[in-house]
């Protein structure tokens, strides 16, 4: 899959999930009832023990339909890892450019972090699929309209601090998506369910007024 196919598949998804699983199996659970709830994009972090192997019960578990990533993405190693496993994309906190050229070798559609728009085209110049925004709440949405209108062309996903609550201004700022992590994964089970529903109806409802 390459860099604009995976865009168009970004934007389509909106909403990924950031998943911190205590194990692997709480990993791949919590995973499991986001996507009952109807969200397709899952991050499985670099925090969660296992978490190649969390990606790879995932991935036998749904079909195709569903994107799944891994986080918190600091060696080359770990983007080797996710590879074998059959992840999807990579994301990190930061930039590093051993880290993007083993992505780029890989065919692994990579979204390094970023704050500042030197720090943006830097990634996307060195070849990044989009740009993650991190951490997004020491910005707001009027900073994703405000960068995007001079660097149209390099695709953010604002990660931190979003939540049900606020995650639609930011689409409607210019995000191609947002990641969502701790805001998300509230209480048990039934109840992540239960908010990945309303999510995703929030969601589907800002793409059809705005197709």
């Amino acid at each position: 899959m390459g860099p604009m196919s995976f865009i168009d598949r970004l934007r389509s998804i909106g909403v990924v999930a950031v998943i911190r699983g205590k194990s692997a199996q709480a990993a791949v659970d919590i995973s499991l009832a986001l996507i009952r709830g109807g969200i397709t994009g899952i991050e499985l972090t670099y925090t969660t023990p296992d978490c190649a192997q969390a990606v790879r019960q995932l991935r036998e578990q749904v079909d195709h339909t569903v994107c799944i990533g891994v986080g918190t993405v600091r060696s080359v190693e770990q983007i080797e890892w996710a590879v074998e496993a059959g992840a999807e994309f990579a994301v990190s906190p930061h930039f590093e450019p051993d880290l993007m050229i083993s992505a780029l070798e890989t065919n692994l559609p990579y979204l390094p972090g970023a704050i500042t728009p030197t720090e943006m085209v830097q990634c996307w110049d060195s070849g990044a699929a989009a740009v993650k925004i991190f951490p997004a709440n020491l910005v707001n949405p009027a900073y994703i309209k405000a960068v995007a209108a001079p660097l149209p062309d390099i695709p953010l996903m604002p990660t931190g601090g979003i939540s049900p609550e606020n995650f639609i201004p930011w689409l409607e700022a210019g995000a191609v998506a947002v990641g969502m992590g701790g805001n998300l994964l509230k209480g048990n089970l039934e109840e992540i369910e239960a908010t990945a529903r309303l999510v995703s109806q929030q969601l589907a409802a800002y793409q059809e007024t705005s197709s």
